[in-house]
């Protein structure tokens, strides 16, 4: 047939396959589980797939550290490269499962990544999937991840990639099916939509998932705003809407805003979401009988889902996709392992050293490793995780870094989860174990933390005593505790952290000897973590997020409006700020200039700055450039993150780095959510870090600042 012809054109070949297809059948394809059309040899297709930080929940697959962690390197090439580790696997396992006839959940190659919703609160369970709290990384990182995963091929899709959950989805999860985020306009164009933007038009994400929050009163995946008017007419999207599973139900069911399925799936269809993960598409047919919908409706969303199958190459003979003869032997390879730990130790963020406390020697007498995160594997894995063939926590990780005649010890200490059973007793009856080896020890690494069954999405984190999130920022169970046990043996005491959102760790931060985070770090993540602490890398990770000291520092979880949010709108002192970490080396600034000083609105700027290397050890440094606008007639962030990347440099080494912030950064958003260029003055920051005070302690060296000029 005509649409078998992959030398016809896509439009061609898909209003051939509509003139042969009943109704019943066309709706059919615009459901998650498609079924087969055997008369025309079209095999069925679930189009759910995921592949947050490696392909998830289809097998044996490299575990990449959780999407936070990611964020967490500032590395825009590195998340390029695991993103394309992430789709040769994705294809040779579909390849293979289809070779079989398996054309179950999870074998596909349409997936439904990446998550790159703006972490507002941490409170949020589901940050872990995000790459953070900034607009700018997460447009950076979402735009790597969407272009590596669909690939480069003029002709077809390696994957279709799905940026989600459209849009201002952050919890709360237990509230997810029916709350309303009111947002203004002003917070909508300068927060919750850059990143969704970049990745539509810069990476031409082939498809996009909408929420199952309404947004300002309208459900989003049937939003003309969102859809149309944003999507569509404004960014020019020519791809697919899908909803999120179950979200097209939650008109009626949860919502209020529909009563009858037919409704619901009518209201859906009508205004852009093409392709219904869930079950009420099925009422397509009722609802074209009540003349809810239109066959053209259907017909529309139905050449939107099939173009993407097409550009895939479902429908062309083997030899003519490239994709398509991706070894089998690349899954679980060799080489994705050691891909996978150095995406993790890129991701470790050094966030205290006092007195040089790390690195360790290898050869030192007896070493106490314990906490509830020490030889865990799942907490490695973070969420939307695939299965690794072998995974190395750090327990096991230290004892093959040490010297032979180390000594190595290790307890649990506690569990995440204060345990108080009568015929077990408390959950302190592990403490005078950890104390007496720790008094038996000359330094102590306590790996403390939460875990993706304490924090992640609502009915997954089941140890959760929010649906999902936290009610507080604080190391859960009797971990403070166990903490407090360990530092007073006098020992010097190394936290290492496991969490997908920031923690309010201020007695670890004001006692111990060093602290460093690690996230969800993935299956190598034990053999990164012992890296940074023997000294193999220099720590260069960059916190994607800020760490509050308290809960009581933030809003309203339910509130959405940006003010006291994220460093670029926090007026409270934070333990520690977004874009902060420390190395085992030191750098200085020196010579910024921006070119041109004085610009005309819509000229970008070049940023050149000297970095040099001024310590004792080869080292990344994370360049970050900064905005404040002096004299802006509206509300503005106190900076923001404009442009950034991550270099090596040998020890007493410099390095020019030239940047460009882009014109648009030089724009304010007044209230109507508009963009408009005001003559004024701008300070520009390069650094290790943003320009607050509690940055300062990298020291002035590591800063340069210069002003430019709109007129």
């Amino acid at each position: 047939h005509p649409f078998q012809n992959p030398d016809l054109p896509i439009a061609e070949r898909i209003a051939d396959l509509l003139g042969r297809l009943t109704t019943d059948e066309k709706i059919g394809q615009l459901q998650h589980e498609s079924p087969a059309i055997d008369r025309l040899g079209i095999p069925g297709y679930n189009w759910w797939n995921e592949c947050l930080h490696g392909v998830g929940r289809g097998g044996i697959a490299t575990v990449f550290p959780q999407a936070i962690g990611m964020g967490a390197t500032f590395n825009v090439k590195l998340l390029h490269q695991v993103a394309t580790a992430i789709s040769d696997e994705a294809r040779a396992k579909h390849h293979e499962a289809a070779r079989r006839g398996d054309r179950d959940y999870y074998k596909g190659l349409t997936y439904w990544t990446p998550n790159i919703n703006i972490v507002r609160d941490p409170r949020w369970g589901r940050g872990q999937e995000t790459y953070g709290e900034d607009p700018w990384l997460t447009s950076r990182m979402g735009v790597a991840f969407v272009d590596a995963i669909q690939g480069n091929d003029p002709r077809y899709l390696k994957l279709v990639a799905t940026p989600k959950h459209f849009a201002v989805h952050s919890g709360p999860e237990a509230l997810r099916h029916e709350f309303d985020a009111r947002a203004t306009a002003k917070d909508m164009a300068e927060t919750y939509l850059p990143h969704f933007k970049a990745a539509v038009q810069e990476a031409r994400a082939e498809s996009v998932m909408s929420a199952y929050n309404r947004t300002n009163g309208e459900p989003c995946s049937a939003s003309p705003t969102l859809l149309q008017n944003t999507l569509r007419d404004e960014w020019g999207f020519e791809g697919h809407v899908v909803s999120d599973c179950g979200g097209v139900e939650d008109f009626h069911e949860h919502h209020g805003i529909t009563k009858t399925p037919e409704e619901s799936a009518a209201l859906a269809l009508r205004n852009g979401c093409d392709l219904c993960c869930g079950c009420v598409y099925r009422h397509l047919n009722k609802a074209l009988e009540q003349g809810l919908v239109t066959e053209e409706d259907i017909d529309r969303a139905f050449t939107r889902v099939m173009t993407a199958r097409m550009k895939l190459g479902m429908f062309d003979p083997a030899e003519r996709v490239p994709y398509a003869s991706i070894s089998y032997d690349v899954v679980d390879c060799n080489k994705h392992r050691v891909l996978a730990r150095l995406a993790a130790a890129e991701s470790i963020v050094l966030l205290k050293n006092s007195d040089n406390a790390l690195p360790l020697k290898r050869d030192i007498g007896a070493i106490l490793v314990v906490g509830p995160n020490a030889d865990d594997r799942d907490v490695m894995l973070g969420n939307y995780n695939g299965t690794p063939s072998r995974s190395v926590t750090p327990l096991e990780a230290i004892r093959a870094a040490v010297s032979p005649h180390t000594k190595v010890w290790y307890t649990p200490g506690c569990s995440h989860i204060a345990e108080n059973k009568p015929w077990m007793g408390s959950d302190k009856r592990h403490f005078s174990e950890a104390a007496a080896m720790a008094e038996r020890s000359d330094v102590i690494v306590a790996c403390l933390g939460i875990s993706p069954r304490i924090e992640g999405e609502q009915g997954d984190a089941y140890n959760s005593d929010a649906g999902g999130d936290r009610t507080h920022l604080d190391l859960t169970g009797m971990q403070n505790e166990l903490l407090a046990v360990l530092l007073e043996t006098g020992k010097p005491v190394i936290v290492v952290l496991m969490s997908g959102s920031a923690l309010s760790v201020n007695a670890a931060h004001e006692q111990a000897d060093a602290v460093l985070h690690s996230w969800y770090p993935g299956e190598e993540g034990g053999s990164a973590i012992a890296d940074v602490l023997f000294g193999d890398v220099s720590p260069a990770g960059r916190l994607p997020v800020t760490f509050y000291r308290s809960v009581d520092d933030l809003p309203d979880f339910q509130n959405y409006a940006m003010e006291n949010r994220t460093y670029r709108f926090f007026s409270g002192e934070p333990l520690y700020p977004f874009g902060f970490g420390l190395s085992y080396t030191t750098f200085k600034y020196a010579n910024l200039q921006a070119e041109p000083e004085a610009i005309k609105a819509g000229r970008d700027v070049v940023i050149s700055v000297d970095v040099a290397n001024t310590g004792n050890v080869d080292g990344d440094e994370v360049v970050q450039i900064y905005l404040r606008d002096d004299e802006a007639s509206v509300r503005v962030p106190r900076h923001k993150l404009v442009a950034f990347t991550r270099v090596h440099i040998p020890t007493g080494q410099t390095h020019r780095i030239d940047l460009v912030v882009r014109a648009d950064h030089f724009a304010v958003i007044d209230d109507n959510g508009h963009h408009r260029f005001e003559p004024g003055t701008f300070t520009i920051t390069a650094g290790g870090s943003q320009p607050d005070e509690r940055s300062s302690i990298l020291g002035a060296a590591r800063r340069a600042i210069a002003k430019v000029r709109l007129v």
